[in-house]
């Protein structure tokens, strides 16, 4: 086996040599110009992990740049609708946590939506689904509200950050599921008489 590799490299090694581009003799002085070029092109700086945020440093931008004072961000009369049907209060979620959803005093639509040191300013987004989206953009936040239940979920963490989070008109809701459950796609429809 060894042998028979050892043959074919020996055949192949020579024809690999005349493939490769024959390349100029250079000159001390374009010698001397492509060095610094080559070691720049190698060289790349080194990129360092991304250090956690303090609190006092994330506050400072928040308190900079809120979005209550963002004028770049205007609601729609449907965004406005939307945010009619949010849940505001404390809403309880699994494993003993809670989201407080507050509505904002100066700027109508928008939410201050705060969790286990997390606080977000959110305003609500169209979604294709019909579930009520509010978003915080600059934090990469998310709050999603179902019919049965809402999750708040952290889009650059790429994790939930609550889940199962259920308000009583949503318990009530998930209670006549598990009573009445809907029926699935792949179930065949009912025939009628």
């Amino acid at each position: 086996m060894r042998l028979a590799l050892a043959s074919t490299l020996l055949l192949v090694a020579p024809v690999m040599a005349l493939a490769q581009p024959a390349t100029p003799a250079k000159t001390p002085a374009k010698a001397a110009k492509a060095a610094p070029a080559a070691k720049s092109a190698v060289a790349k700086p080194a990129v360092k992990p991304r250090a956690p945020i303090s609190r006092s440093a994330a506050k400072a931008v928040e308190e900079v740049t809120p979005i209550d004072d963002d004028t770049s961000v205007t609601l729609s009369e449907q965004d406005m609708e939307i945010a009619k049907r949010v849940y505001i209060g404390v809403i309880p979620c699994e494993l003993g946590a809670s989201v407080t959803i507050t509505p904002n005093e100066r700027r109508p639509g928008f939410f201050m939506v705060s969790t286990k040191g997390s606080k977000f300013r959110m305003h609500p987004v169209e979604s294709r689904t019909g579930a009520i989206r509010l978003e915080d953009p600059r934090a990469g936040a998310m709050w999603l509200q179902l019919g049965n239940k809402s999750m708040l979920m952290s889009q650059k963490q790429g994790q939930r950050l609550a889940d199962e989070c259920m308000s009583p008109a949503q318990v009530t809701l998930a209670d006549e599921m598990k009573k009445n459950p809907p029926p699935s796609i792949l179930d065949a429809p009912k025939q009628l008489n």
